[in-house]
C-alpha cells in the first residue's frame, strides 16, 4: 500500500494501526486526511488478516478538529463543510464489523472528539483536554457530534458541551462516559495497544454479531430489541429460528 500524505497505515500482527499525521497542525482534519482516512479504514476493513483497529495521533494531540485554514479557500464555509464530508468515513467507522479502539492524548477537539466516539473503546491520557467548539464559530458538528454525545453522555450534559463548547478535562471525559478509561500519559500507547491486541483475539464472528447488536438496538424498542438479539445469537450458534 502506497504511503498517505496525512496519515500512517501499518499493520501489526492483527491489528491496523490508523495515526493521523499532520502534527504541525495538530492532526487538524482536511480533505486530504478525509481520502487518506477513507482508504485506510477500507484498507483494514478488506483485510481478513485484520481483526482490530487502533487510531491514534502523532505528535502532541490526537486530533484539533477541523482545519479552519480550508475554509478561506472555498466560496462558504458551508461549501468547505459540505466538501469535507463527501465521503461517508463517520459511517465506514459506525459500520465496520471489526473492533476499533482509539487512543487519545493531547488536544481532541471538535471532529477529534467526533472520531473517538465513533470508536468501540476510548482510552484516554490522563491530561489529555476535549472541546466542541463550533457553537462559538457559527456551525453545529457536522460530523455525528450532536448524535453520539447524548448516547455516551446524557442529553444535559451533551447540551452544555455543544452549547458552550468549553473545554474539559479526561477526568470529566470519563465521567461522562465518553471516554472508557484513563492512563498514565507514559503508559498510553501500550494500554491501547494492548487492548486492541485483546480484541483481535476475539472471534470476529462474535464481535461482528454484538456490535450489530448493539448498534441497530439501541433505536429500537426494548422488545424489537430482544428478538434482534435472539435471532443473533441463533444465527451466529448455527441454529436457525422457525418464524
Amino acid at each position: 500500500m502506497r504511503p498517505f500524505e496525512t496519515l500512517i497505515y501499518e499493520k501489526e500482527g492483527a491489528v491496523a494501526r490508523i495515526s493521523l499525521a499532520r502534527p504541525a497542525v495538530l492532526n487538524a482534519y482536511n480533505i486530504q486526511m478525509r481520502d487518506d482516512f477513507s482508504q485506510a479504514l477500507a484498507a483494514a476493513d478488506d483485510d481478513p488478516d485484520v481483526r482490530a483497529l487502533l487510531i491514534t495521533g502523532e505528535g502532541r494531540g490526537f486530533c484539533a478538529g477541523a482545519d479552519l485554514t480550508e475554509f478561506g479557500s472555498a466560496p462558504s464555509q458551508v461549501i468547505a463543510r459540505q466538501v469535507r464530508w463527501q465521503r461517508d468515513v463517520w459511517g465506514q467507522m459506525l459500520n465496520s464489523d471489526k473492533p476499533i479502539v482509539a487512543a487519545v492524548h493531547g488536544y481532541c477537539i471538535g471532529s477529534g472528539l467526533e472520531i473517538a466516539l465513533l470508536c468501540d473503546l476510548r482510552l484516554a491520557a490522563g491530561d489529555a483536554v476535549f472541546a466542541m467548539p463550533e457553537a462559538r464559530l457559527g456551525m453545529i458538528p457536522a460530523a455525528g457530534g450532536t448524535q453520539t454525545l447524548p448516547r455516551n453522555a446524557s442529553v444535559p450534559q451533551a447540551l452544555d458541551l455543544l452549547l458552550t463548547g468549553r473545554r474539559f478535562t479526561a477526568p470529566e471525559a470519563l465521567a461522562m462516559g465518553l471516554v472508557t478509561r484513563l492512563s498514565p500519559p507514559e503508559r498510553l500507547a501500550g494500554d491501547a495497544r494492548r487492548a486492541a491486541d485483546g480484541l483481535a483475539r476475539a472471534d470476529p464472528g462474535t464481535v461482528a454479531a454484538l456490535k450489530r447488536a448493539l448498534r441497530e438496538g439501541v433505536d429500537m424498542t426494548l422488545d424489537a430489541a430482544l428478538k434482534l438479539e435472539t435471532r443473533l445469537a441463533a444465527q451466529h450458534s448455527g441454529y436457525s429460528l422457525k418464524s
